[in-house]
């Protein structure tokens, strides 16, 4: 009775412990992420709900727009915030005696760890499931709103002193005022194709709004120059006081962008992959193919004796270069490192977990004001890895894996030396 006694004492102190443990890392953890929040809030967000505030689009449109911007800010903010808020408690609670209190009460290192290890699992988690599920529905509602946007209030897409591509056409644009445009300069085709260049002195907007999906363009004395392909060194010209030119909507480049991978969900990018490695393999298949073929074709001209030595010296070297070619599919390459990407990162949240535990332990005052300050220099390293990875993954072809995952295996190997330096003996 007195063991069963003992031992239910024991479980009690320790979901005590628990409890207050989580307690301080979620106050801590609470802190750190609206501070990350806020910066990457300002950073993403305030300065495109300021740009489109501007062109006065509602407050609610506004306000959605941000709503829809929010996971892609979360899904940065709870790795980062998760290593501040494990450095801020243990090294709180290592300043204030807590940590040395409980080994005194024979509490091992290792049960402080686990609530946090705990948490650190649940957080990876959770910003797995933000950037995995709500980031794509975010995107692709937030691409909705906007074009709703974009039909009410085309005047968004055309800036001062800019160019934009609308599929066939090119707008260049002078300095624009309210609903009006100088000195434009529009590209685009005949039906002829044959290029078109147009220049207006002033563009007016249509204030036509039954017109959905389409915008109008009242030009006012206008020149139109047409090169004509087929009789080099002539043109056709007209002049005019007024002209209309009308842009589908549809055609407006931001309307019509893909989803990025990293805004897919992680079995759209593993299927996006798949393919595009089928085509790359199919295309590999396809140049072994033309070699084989390339290698009979000399070796009949050799034993067929033929004159034409040059075309035996064209064929070698068209082999050459066949068996010299590389195939590089940068889209390819994307799409791996952000694959790996959206495992990495929410993977960091467990990393800076067990990273922030051995180096906390050694604080002895101002615990919560150090381990925040190795937090943020700890988080612009890691940034920095990434964003080397990435860099060299698509410009140098580094492997996706190491791209994405160095910063984490740095990370780890601080943490396990420091682990082993704690606890050595």
């Amino acid at each position: 009775m007195d063991l069963v006694q003992r031992g239910f004492r024991k479980t009690y102190s320790y979901s005590t412990i628990n409890r207050y443990i989580l307690f301080e890392f979620i106050l801590s953890f609470t802190i750190a992420f609206l501070f990350f929040f806020f910066i990457f809030f300002v950073n993403q967000l305030l300065l495109m709900a300021e740009e489109i505030l501007s062109k006065n689009v509602s407050l609610i449109h506004v306000s959605l727009i941000i709503l829809y911007s929010i996971p892609a800010i979360v899904a940065f903010a709870l790795p980062f915030s998760s290593l501040v808020g494990g450095l801020m408690t243990i090294g709180r609670m290592s300043s204030d005696n807590e940590i040395l209190a409980m080994q005194a009460s024979g509490i091992s290192y290792k049960r402080i760890f686990i609530p946090i290890f705990v948490i650190g699992i649940l957080l990876s988690l959770l910003s797995f499931v933000v950037s995995d599920y709500f980031l794509p529905v975010s995107t692709m509602k937030f691409g909705k709103l906007y074009r709703e946007i974009l039909y009410s209030s085309p005047e968004l897409e055309l800036d001062s002193f800019s160019i934009k591509n609308y599929q066939d056409s090119i707008l260049i644009t002078g300095k624009v005022e309210n609903r009006t445009i100088n000195n434009l300069v529009i590209i685009d085709k005949t039906e002829e194709n044959n290029n078109r260049v147009i220049i207006a002195d002033k563009a007016a907007l249509s204030s036509e709004l039954d017109k959905l999906g389409v915008t109008s363009l009242e030009l006012s004395n206008i020149l139109s120059l047409t090169p004509l392909l087929k009789q080099r060194g002539d043109f056709n010209y007209f002049t005019s006081t007024k002209m209309i030119y009308n842009i589908l909507l549809k055609n407006f480049s931001f309307s019509i962008r893909n989803l990025t991978p990293r805004e897919m969900s992680s079995m759209d990018v593993y299927n996006s992959i798949k393919i595009k490695t089928a085509r790359q393999e199919s295309s590999i298949l396809e140049n072994e193919r033309a070699i084989e073929g390339l290698k009979e074709n000399l070796y009949i001209q050799y034993y067929q004796i033929s004159p034409i030595l040059n075309k035996l010296e064209s064929i070698s070297n068209e082999i050459f270069i066949k068996n010299n070619k590389k195939f590089l599919d940068r889209n390819l390459q994307i799409y791996k490192i952000e694959f790996n990407k959206k495992f990495s990162v929410p993977m960091a949240c467990l990393i800076f977990i067990y990273f922030s535990f051995p180096i906390s332990l050694n604080s002895r005052k101002s615990g919560k004001s150090l381990g925040f300050g190795i937090g943020l220099f700890v988080s612009i390293f890691y940034w920095s890895l990434l964003f080397a990875g990435q860099t060299l993954g698509i410009r140098m072809n580094f492997s996706p894996f190491l791209s994405m995952w160095l910063p984490n295996i740095v990370i780890f190997i601080i943490g396990t030396i420091f682990v082993l330096f704690r606890f050595k003996g």
